[in-house]
């Protein structure tokens, strides 16, 4: 009976090259899934900065929304006479601006146009206006339904 030493020798000899080839090749597998993994976090990087982007710009535009409604307000509150062009600048607070209301006479003592312009100190927010017509009562009591020619006969 003979055993032959070359068969398990050849058999040894075989797994060991194709065992150091397969060592290189997971280098290379490694390379690649990590070049994948750059390019999908890159990609998430890009959302990211879009969706934070697009969240600043929201805010912006609710703060000057806010600002123009309540000037809005203010000046329609106020007695006609009162309505004056003014330019002011807001510092403090979470929305610095700078604020623009221009008043043109259309008709003597009766319509004024008013125009608003806020113009926000942060180059992140866009800027906007509102234009409005403000009329003058014609009666010197406002509630009096009943007076001739809207004056008050007493």
């Amino acid at each position: 009976m003979r055993i032959s030493v070359r068969n398990s020798q050849s058999v040894l000899e075989t797994v060991t090259p194709s065992s150091k080839r397969r060592q290189g090749f997971v280098l290379v597998e490694v390379i690649v899934a990590m070049v994948l993994l750059a390019v999908a976090v890159s990609s998430l990087a890009a959302l990211v900065f879009s969706v934070s982007h697009s969240g600043i710009r929201i805010t912006g535009d609710a703060y000057r929304n806010g600002v123009l409604m309540n000037e809005v307000n203010r000046l329609e509150g106020i007695p006609y006479a009162s309505i004056l062009s003014s330019d002011t600048t807001i510092t403090t607070g979470p929305y610095q601006h700078r604020r623009i209301v221009t008043v043109n006479e259309v008709a003597l003592n009766l319509i004024k146009s008013v125009k608003v312009v806020v113009k926000p100190t942060n180059l992140s927010y866009k800027a906007d206006s509102i234009s409005f017509l403000r009329t003058n009562a014609r009666t010197t009591k406002v509630l009096c339904t009943d007076c001739p020619n809207g004056v008050d006969q007493q």
